[in-house]
């Protein structure tokens, strides 16, 4: 038995000679490998204890090749990825004077959203639409479509009505009408939801707490999307408990359309798999309809398998030096401002903090700027954490260009605490338009190698939270319409600045060739 060179296909990269490269980040390439045990043959005339030994061989091979993971491999889904719960859906919207007509063009695009998430059908949902102003207009019912695209056709032909705002009205006209069997609606029952969504931008001029009383008794699931000077107090009157997830505001009609993830996620139901024990993640489990998808605990990547789990060893515990620039501006609100706090200790978990591995820094910026702490000042997650909790809210404007002047000339300088040619990330977090010029500092962060993440909140500008971010865009730049989802972009942040190793360098060649030397030298002895 004499062990031969590993000799790469044509097709392969190659380190200086040595093994096969391996395959790009979050991809498996089998070829190196294979081509590893095709050259394993014993000589003619071979026992069959030889056999055995080639035989424990292959399958030693296989399992040293099962364990070595890809870092950064993303969860694998095993089918589509939701569907929703046969629904009756009604949309209430106001189209009072108030709301002009170009603006009642971004409520269409937004009804027209929503629908293109849902399972249209008559056994599935079933969407209807109420137009209101001083009077009511039945566009069209929940029997009238039975597809999507005839639903996506008829809200483009609604028209304005262009007059008062009887919101009580509707909501009744709803209840008599638009959920009544002869509209199309289903029996109430436990496999069907009735939802009604109402968009208003005023005062109703009539009532509104009774009837809203009235339709939630009658098993109609209510949401309020208030927009510009809408009155709050009469959204919560209106709204279904709890109305932490039934209340929504939006600044104007041009951003209403960043809610339709929202009332995605909120049709959308799950065939809890993980529940019943019916899949093989090693780590966790994540139900999707009638299937599921695995992932990995935080500092742990998930294997090319799918299913199994292994350490990054290129991820958290690498050396990085990372800012958080954060908003607190007047529209944040207190309240949101701890929600921001518990997102940068959300990221900070994820890392492994010391002189040479993590350092953290944190500035909070709105009409001026201010160095919370820099890099290096604290040597360990719980002196960040609990830093980041005593951070005091600035409550002013909105200086996003300033801030980032101040990342790029003192956060990531020597003397606050940044290492020589330690990877540099910044992420941004803002809730609203910058007041100042933002091109010039966004540019130039990115154009000195900092690698740079845009978060953005409710009213935040997306063409400068993407002159923000980093290349590739969609990498680097996340969005949410509401400040108590933004921990899951933190669990995204978590895994994005891991600084991952690349399985091509020759280190990682030489480390895999090694391992099947020795298993190679021990069969030999």
């Amino acid at each position: 038995l004499v062990p031969l060179p590993l000799v790469p296909p044509p097709a392969l990269h190659t380190c200086q000679g040595l093994a096969p490269c391996l395959p790009e980040k979050g991809q498996v390439n089998t070829s190196g490998p294979r081509l590893l045990l095709a050259t394993l043959h014993p000589a003619s005339g071979s026992s069959a204890a030889m056999d055995r030994i080639f035989s424990a061989l292959l399958l030693s091979l296989l399992l040293l090749l099962q364990s070595y993971g890809v870092c950064g491999a993303p969860p694998q889904p095993r089918g589509t990825l939701c569907r929703t719960k046969p629904t009756d859906l009604v949309f209430i919207i106001d189209s009072s004077r108030s709301v002009r007509p170009h603006e009642f063009e971004k409520v269409k695009v937004f009804m027209s959203r929503v629908i293109e998430g849902l399972d249209v059908g008559p056994n599935s949902t079933r969407v209807g639409v109420i137009n209101y102003a001083s009077a009511v207009k039945n566009e069209f019912s929940l029997k009238t479509y039975q597809t999507k695209a005839g639903l996506l056709q008829a809200v483009r032909r609604i028209e304005p009505l262009s007059t008062g705002t009887m919101t009580g009205l509707a909501i009744q006209f709803a209840i008599s009408r638009a959920f009544s069997n002869s509209e199309g609606a289903r029996v109430r029952s436990p496999n069907f939801n009735k939802v009604a969504i109402v968009v208003t931008d005023g005062r109703p001029q009539d009532g509104v707490q009774d009837v809203s009383a009235r339709a939630r008794a009658a098993g109609i699931e209510i949401f309020a999307i208030g927009v510009g000077r809408v009155d709050m107090h009469t959204l919560r009157q209106i709204a279904s408990e709890p109305l932490d997830d039934h209340v929504d505001y939006v600044e104007s009609y041009s951003v209403i359309e960043k809610l339709t993830h929202k009332f995605q996620e909120a049709f959308c139901v799950v065939s809890d798999l993980c529940a019943t024990g019916d899949h093989d993640c090693e780590q966790i489990c994540i139900s999707t309809p009638g299937t599921y998808k695995c992932a990995c605990k935080e500092g742990f990547t998930l294997n090319s398998d799918g299913k199994t789990c292994s350490a990054c060893s290129g991820g958290s515990g690498s050396a990085l030096d990372l800012v958080f620039l954060i908003d607190g501006s007047k529209s944040v609100r207190p309240e949101n401002f701890e929600l921001v706090k518990k997102f940068i200790n959300q990221i900070v978990d994820s890392l492994e903090v010391s002189d040479k591995q993590a350092q953290v820094g944190l500035v909070q910026y709105s009409s001026s700027v201010r160095q919370e702490f820099p890099l290096g000042q604290f040597k360990n997650k719980k002196d960040i954490k609990a830093a980041v909790k005593k951070m005091a809210y600035m409550e002013k404007g909105t200086m996003t260009g300033q801030a980032l002047k101040y990342l790029i000339d003192s956060s990531f300088s020597i003397i606050n605490g940044a290492r020589p040619g330690v990877p540099k990330v910044g992420i941004v977090f803002t809730d609203g338009r910058s007041q100042d010029y933002i091109t010039d500092a966004a540019k130039k962060a990115k154009d000195l190698g900092f690698r740079m993440f845009a978060v953005g909140v409710g009213n935040a500008v997306e063409d400068e939270l993407r002159e923000i971010a980093s290349e590739p865009v969609a990498e680097h730049y996340f969005y949410t319409a509401d400040f108590r989802t933004i921990s899951k972009i933190g669990k995204k942040l978590q895994m994005k600045i891991c600084i991952e190793e690349d399985p091509c360098e020759c280190k990682s060649i030489v480390k895999f060739q090694t391992k099947v030397e020795d298993l190679i030298n021990s069969l030999q002895r």
